[in-house]
């Protein structure tokens, strides 16, 4: 039986109002005679409530537009599933906006996915999307889970990755994790084989590989990104990357917009599971903002994403660069 999770009496209290408000629908002056307390501290616990993570808000349905994007993906990428969350940029124009709306409207899909008995596997990768959409679950029993990072754990100074959330979700299932315990991106291909020439790395990422399901963040190589700001790639290498082709990082492999892997040596340094070990599996991909549309364009021209998650303001890029290809004569026979 799971250990009880005793409160501060300032927390049982917050959770008591928070339960009128949100599920009882009382007002802050009914919630205050109920408690015995003034509207003002009524109001206080309220807050106290949602800032503490004990409120969960969801919103049913999304707007018409959303759902006809949706729709225009899943036939054109050949999707089982795509979400778009609604456009919160009148609110902060940053791309923390695009993460917290695709965070909301991941949380539920993703308590869906770790409820399924069936799921007894599951691969994660990493990313500030993935890692917000986590934050947004809800705790979940599943002791038989096991969890697997599908890219190396460390940074380049073998630092750990802020963004791996494998021991999140620990937290939040009480399942088994599995860290992969080399660098996201190796000093060269020789240390790379080294690395896989040990057992316990070959061990896990043939489990990794073997997951009934994929969470997936999608990178873009724009100057000063995560990749670089977190310790996963140099500027140097980012750099590199990009002269090469490359647009988009899906699981640690380096993607041009043609959805193929780029061949340059530095792109081959990198630790994970391999793309055409999942094909054909359930991959999530998570991302939102204007600034990933050609990293997730060249990511669905992969043919590994089978279920989308964005914002909306991700979407409308996408749509326009579709379009601006399809002008072209380049996406839609690429795509087929």
């Amino acid at each position: 039986m799971k250990p009880l999770d005793y409160k501060s009496d300032s927390e049982n209290l917050a959770i008591r109002a928070a339960w009128m408000s949100f599920v009882g629908g009382l007002t802050q002056s009914q919630i205050a005679r109920r408690l015995n307390v003034s509207p003002a501290k009524a109001h206080r616990l309220i807050i106290q409530a949602r800032e503490d993570g004990l409120v969960k808000v969801t919103v049913a349905g999304r707007p018409s537009q959303c759902l006809e994007t949706e729709q225009r993906f899943c036939d054109l990428f050949e999707l089982e599933s795509c979400t778009v969350s609604p456009d919160l940029s009148g609110i902060d124009q940053s791309d923390s906006a695009s993460i917290k709306s695709v965070a909301h409207a991941a949380g539920s899909i993703l308590n869906g996915l770790f409820a399924d008995a069936k799921m007894a596997k599951i691969g994660v990768g990493m990313g500030r999307t993935l890692t917000a959409a986590v934050s947004e679950m809800v705790s979940v029993e599943r002791s038989g889970l096991s969890i697997f990072s599908i890219t190396g754990s460390l940074t380049t100074n073998l630092a750990a990755n802020p963004y791996d959330i494998v021991l999140q979700l620990m937290s939040k299932t009480g399942g088994e994790g599995y860290l992969l315990p080399v660098p996201y991106l190796a000093s060269s291909i020789n240390e790379k084989n080294l690395f896989l020439s040990q057992p316990g790395v070959r061990g896990l990422l043939e489990k990794s590989q073997n997951a009934d399901a994929f969470l997936v963040g999608v990178g873009s190589l724009e100057q000063k990104g995560h990749l670089v700001v977190n310790g996963l790639l140099s500027q140097t290498e980012s750099d590199e990357l990009q002269s090469a082709g490359v647009v988009c990082d899906l699981m640690g492999h380096f993607i041009n917009v043609d959805g193929d892997i780029v061949k340059a040596e530095i792109a081959q340094q990198a630790i994970g599971v391999q793309l055409d070990a999942i094909k054909g599996k359930r991959v999530f991909a998570l991302a939102g903002g204007r600034s990933k549309a050609l990293a997730m364009l060249a990511a669905l021209r992969t043919g590994i994403i089978s279920d989308l998650i964005i914002d909306e303001v991700l979407a409308r890029a996408l749509n326009d660069l579709i379009d601006e290809r399809e002008v072209e004569g380049g996406l839609i026979d690429a795509a087929e």
